[in-house]
């Protein structure tokens, strides 16, 4: 007896146009494709970074850090120069010894305050010398010439008001004064990472070990 024709859905269809990779080649396919876009995406980011950095690092953080840590050096190792100019009235009051001696030479007229006697006194009478004891009357002028030395000693007291006006040159090294601790410790603050960005490669060929 001819066979019987089964159903119609119980035949098993033909293979479709096209659908002759299997799934796990194709995903691998995919992932390798992706993983290479990724990979290549992450290239272009790195070097667009990279070159962000040695932009950020020339033209901002080593001017900004090295600028800052030199400054503070140079502070530290500064000086204050300047004239100033002192304007005032010193008073003084004081007590000077004055000791010296005097030479006195000069023709004067003296007044007897009183009666002076004379004894022994020798006139001349028709040129003959004649002795006698004389008194001279209170009030009576002589005229004699003084050559003698007086000694001085006194105290003088001293009191004046002098004027002052002076230009006076200052040279302070700031290394010796109070702001030296803080500029110390800014520089040192700074320092080690001025030390760090100038390590850093400031472009392509430096990373590559080339000047």
């Amino acid at each position: 007896m001819p066979e019987e024709i089964k159903h119609v859905d119980d035949v098993p269809a033909a293979p479709a146009a096209g659908r002759t990779l299997k799934l796990p080649e194709a995903f691998w396919k995919f992932a390798t494709v992706f993983s290479f876009v990724v990979n290549l995406v992450l290239v272009i980011v790195l070097l667009v970074v990279a070159g962000l950095v040695f932009f950020i690092k020339g033209a901002i953080a080593q001017p900004l850090i090295g600028g800052l840590h030199s400054s503070f050096v140079e502070m530290d190792q500064a000086h204050i120069r300047s004239t100033i100019l002192v304007s005032d009235t010193l008073q003084v009051k004081d007590t000077l010894p004055v000791v010296f001696t005097l030479p006195l030479q000069q023709n004067t007229v003296v007044t007897l305050v009183q009666d002076t006697p004379v004894k022994n006194a020798i006139i001349y009478l028709n040129n003959q010398p004649v002795p006698l004891d004389l008194v001279l009357k209170q009030g009576t002028q002589l005229g004699i010439s003084l050559n003698l030395s007086v000694p001085v000693s006194q105290t003088i007291p001293v009191a004046l008001s002098v004027p002052v006006m002076l230009r006076v040159p200052v040279d302070i090294p700031l290394a010796n004064t109070e702001l030296h601790p803080p500029f110390a410790r800014l520089a040192g603050l700074v320092g080690p990472y001025d030390q760090l960005l100038d390590q850093l490669p400031s472009s392509w060929p430096q990373v590559f070990g080339s000047k």
